[in-house]
């Protein structure tokens, strides 16, 4: 495809909470950048940031919402439900202040936001009724049956291997942070997670195509940046550590950079944990998951109690903080105790760590989904059933909402 006018949209996140957790549309800026290389004209909608009221940490951003009505799958679930980007009205001041494009590259990323994707092609289809909508992302490539339910002209639920040096930053107005990627995929094969399905193989970019994406970023204003891999410190005497030093030498200590993804723990020696620290990572999130040896196997066995506790001391010596340490700690998983979740957030903070819950979602296509759609088969229809957010505590039973706050107010309780 070339010469054409094409439009890419990061569609609004509708869900009973939403956190900027330095989000991006990577695949989406990825594929725009490929195609302005292939000599089309490009132009972006980030529905989620341009509705940013403000600012909170980090360069991330608070999103602007509004509540809407819960679909009737939820009407049991007594929170909240919104709508979190831009208006209606906006979309279409957007649309009517750029040039009309050929084709649209709409992205959906968890399976139950569809609800916003569904919204702004029905906005497209009013609005520009002739242009085809191509939608691609996370959710049509795990769901593309329900996918192709919701009115877009083509679905992609294939595999690509960005093959630019860089993702399309310069289309936003302004940058709060950046992104990047020294590889993708992961070489685990965990049980509930999706890395393998979206990306079959872990396949490294050279150290110079980071450099490159981070000078590009760092020129649009960045001084954030967030790895999204999946495995950061694998092989890291090869990879990390001369990347890291390059970093050094390249911005000083001008650059912040955070590992939303979590880190695998057992990687973490005294020596990475040094370079970590100097090179100027503020944000560390540790990937323990559950010590519980059943649960621990779910995650490929990637770290071990002792690992973990060699980790954090390793991590507070090079002079790092308790709550720095953050760790994710794994929670409604199929047939998992709610006792050994309570045994892991202890074990957490005598540690020196701090506990982060993170709630489990049943993602399609992984063995952890087939055992959660064998209790409750409607998972395997209907996306919005597998929304983490109420997932354990509301819809499969495994837990209870008071048993769930007090979890959170477990791991939140301080010295």
């Amino acid at each position: 495809m070339s010469g054409r006018r094409i439009l890419g949209i990061n569609p609004p996140v509708e869900d009973f909470a939403f956190f900027d957790l330095w989000s991006k549309p990577a695949g989406l800026l990825y594929l725009l950048e490929k195609m302005r290389a292939n000599g089309n004209e490009v132009s972006l909608i980030d529905c989620i940031h341009e509705a940013a009221v403000g600012k909170i940490s980090f360069g991330r951003e608070k999103i602007g919402r509004v509540e809407i009505e819960k679909p009737p799958v939820y009407s049991g679930i007594k929170r909240k439900y919104y709508r979190f980007g831009l208006s209606e009205e906006c979309v279409k001041e957007r649309l009517a202040d750029i040039p009309r494009p050929d084709v649209i590259f709409l992205t959906s990323a968890m399976t139950y936001w569809y609800g916003g994707t569904k919204w702004i092609i029905s906005i497209l289809k009013k609005e520009l009724p002739e242009v085809p909508i191509i939608l691609g992302g996370t959710y049509p490539k795990l769901c593309p049956g329900h996918a192709k339910k919701l009115g877009a002209d083509r679905i992609v639920s294939g595999h690509w291997i960005p093959d630019v040096p860089y993702p399309a930053m310069d289309l936003y107005e302004e940058l709060p942070y950046g992104i990047t990627m020294t590889s993708f995929g992961c070489p685990l094969s965990c049980s509930y997670c999706a890395s393998r399905l979206l990306w079959p193989d872990h396949l490294r970019r050279p150290v110079h195509s980071v450099l490159r994406e981070t000078d590009l970023q760092v020129s649009l204003g960045a001084k954030d940046f967030a790895f999204y891999d999946d495995a950061l410190l694998l092989d890291k005497e090869r990879y990390f550590y001369p990347l890291c030093r390059e970093l050094r030498s390249r911005y000083g200590n001008d650059l912040s950079f955070h590992t939303p993804n979590g880190l695998h723990v057992r990687e973490i020696d005294g020596e990475c944990a040094a370079v970590l620290r100097e090179t100027g990572f503020r944000t560390i999130r540790l990937s323990l998951e559950s010590i519980d040896p059943g649960i621990a196997g779910a995650g490929s066995d990637k770290v071990a109690r002792e690992e973990y506790l060699k980790a954090v001391r390793h991590l507070l010596d090079a002079g790092y903080s308790r709550d720095d340490c953050e760790t994710y700690i794994l929670l409604g998983l199929p047939g998992q105790d709610i006792a050994s979740v309570a045994e892991t957030i202890n074990f957490v903070r005598t540690a020196g760590g701090r506990p982060k819950l993170a709630e489990f979602s049943p993602i399609p296509g992984t063995p952890s989904f087939e055992r959660a759609a064998e209790k409750l088969p409607e998972l395997r229809d209907e996306p919005l059933l597998q929304n983490n957010s109420v997932y354990s505590s509301w819809i499969s039973g495994n837990i209870s909402p008071e048993e769930l706050q007090g979890l959170k107010d477990l791991a939140r309780k301080t010295d």
